[in-house]
């Protein structure tokens, strides 16, 4: 009996270094989205039209296109932004490109550019 355990733990030991070699070579998850990639992904992107501005209360209102992350069809709603800075990003009138995603019973744009 004390042969098997023995064995297994030499196995276990000598098998662990092989392991974390393996991943420590992918990198992949250390990299978390952000802004900058998220805009760079067109298919997360809506297409929208600036209809009004509120800064102080950190809302904007677009006529948009479909939001296939969200499942939602064209329309014209107000939206709340991550980030104040967004709004500042943007006047009325523009065509932009935008992401949004639901954050508790609303909406929330989190990366919002102008269209090309």
């Amino acid at each position: 009996m004390n042969h098997i355990a023995s064995t297994l733990l030499v196995a276990a030991l000598l098998s662990g270094p092989a392991l974390a070699q393996q991943k420590a070579d992918d990198h992949s998850a250390h990299h978390a989205a952000t802004p900058a990639t998220a805009a760079a992904n067109s298919a997360d992107m809506a297409d929208g039209e600036v209809r009004k501005i509120d800064k102080d209360a950190g809302k904007l209102t677009l006529k948009h296109g479909e939001i296939k992350n969200l499942d939602m069809p064209g329309m014209t709603m107000v939206f709340q932004v991550k980030e104040p800075a967004l709004l500042d990003k943007v006047k009325v009138g523009d065509k932009v490109k935008f992401r949004a995603e639901k954050a508790g019973s609303g909406y929330v744009v989190t990366v919002i550019e102008p269209a090309k």
